[in-house]
């Protein structure tokens, strides 16, 4: 028998009794059907166990892998984190107003840090902040009061804006329109409270039951609205920048449960959900 015959000669796979030698069972094939079924065998096994690992619990016993409760310890981490980097920039503000006081010169205020930088150069940061924050004051105050240049502005519909959050941290209650239209945003006492788009400052106030209030005019047709604040960072007609701090949160009042910030958005005179176009 040639090369040409043995390549071509076919196998048998036989399933017989051991005591009358009996077929009970016959499979005929060739070695190219072997190889193939083996291949197709070990690709159905690899999908098959992705699949069991990819869309099924047991990924979770893979060491390593983080379940849910090490991913809330994961947020509860990176929120006690960013709690701690807001209270070391307040007391590293409050040792240069410190020295500067006994050196005779200005403080700088808190409207003046950048958020985000970490360590001593927030303190270096400022100073730059302040002389370009006085020379856009100047330009503002030589155009208008409130900030309306005569200059042509674009005016893009609330789908197209980029928004800002307004403070690092939980949506603790939603919004309806009809009972609470507007989001509490729980947050450590002290949090940056942050423009959400470029606008005017067009109300400030302060009472009892719901602590400092800010009004921010984005615009002819759109306002946010900053409640539950412990202090203001500007006063009415002052032009601010999205992302720029506007307030610092307070403690809870008497007619909050929790520390959190109380945000609206109005367009049009209607209350929008903030959830559709802010993320948090």
């Amino acid at each position: 028998m040639d090369k040409a015959d043995k390549k071509a000669r076919n196998l048998r796979l036989t399933l017989a009794d051991a005591a009358s030698h009996e077929r009970l069972w016959s499979l005929r094939f060739s070695r190219p059907h072997l190889v193939f079924a083996v291949v197709s065998f070990i690709v159905v096994l690899l999908v098959l166990v992705y699949s069991l690992i990819a869309f099924t619990p047991i990924r979770t016993f893979i060491p390593g892998y983080p379940n849910a409760q090490s991913r809330r310890q994961a947020v509860q981490n990176a929120q006690r984190i960013d709690s701690l980097q807001t209270r070391i920039l307040q007391w590293e503000l409050y040792t240069e107003n410190l020295r500067r006081v006994v050196a005779g010169e200005d403080p700088i205020r808190l409207d003046t840090l950048m958020l985000g930088r970490k360590g001593s150069r927030a303190v270096s940061d400022a100073r730059y902040l302040a002389i370009r924050d006085s020379l856009l004051r100047a330009d503002v105050v030589q155009e208008e009061q409130f900030g309306l240049s005569s200059a042509p502005r674009r005016n893009l519909p609330i789908e197209a804006l980029t928004f800002f959050t307004p403070v690092r941290g939980v949506v603790s209650k939603g919004f309806d329109r009809t009972l609470h239209p507007w989001l509490d945003i729980t947050a450590p006492v002290g949090s940056v409270v942050m423009a959400v788009l470029d606008g005017t400052v067009v109300y400030t106030d302060w009472n009892q039951d719901s602590g400092y209030t800010l009004i921010l005019q984005h615009g002819t047709d759109l306002l946010s609205i900053y409640k539950n604040n412990q202090k203001l960072l500007h006063k009415t007609g002052d032009a601010v920048k999205a992302g720029t701090p506007v307030g610092m949160l307070a403690s809870s009042t008497s007619l909050t449960k929790g520390d959190h910030l109380h945000f609206e958005l109005w367009y049009k005179g209607a209350p929008l959900n903030p959830v559709q176009y802010i993320k948090f």
